[in-house]
């Protein structure tokens, strides 16, 4: 999804303008995460990119997506830019910790003294 959102529509609050974007940036990642993953894939990952103008996007995380979002709500600002492209995601495994650092559970991995 590549779009520029207006926030200001003649006859439409502001405030309901912004929910009614941010279910649509949901909705769309709730849609993509639903489509059966191909072989070899874990999961669905999202490139993010988030400005005032496309030319201005930044590439930013996911999480921070409405935040920013309300961010330029609060300053006044009239459109944004949103850029939202599902890509397929594999996870690695964590390294096991070396001997003296800290297991997950925070105890000493290593051996007893």
């Amino acid at each position: 999804m590549k779009k520029t959102f207006q926030l200001h529509i003649e006859g439409k609050h502001p405030d309901r303008v912004l929910e009614a974007i941010k279910h649509e940036t949901r909705q769309y990642i709730r849609r993509e995460r639903g489509k059966p993953l191909a072989e070899g894939v874990d999961f669905v990952d999202f490139d993010c990119r988030f400005g005032a103008t496309e030319a201005e996007a930044q590439v930013v995380h996911l999480t921070a997506l409405t935040g920013l979002m309300d961010e330029v709500s609060k300053a006044g600002g009239t459109q944004f830019y949103v850029e939202l492209l599902a890509k397929p995601g594999v996870r690695t495994k964590r390294g096991v910790p070396e001997a003296g650092e800290k297991g997950i559970a925070g105890e000493d991995s290593g051996e007893s003294t």
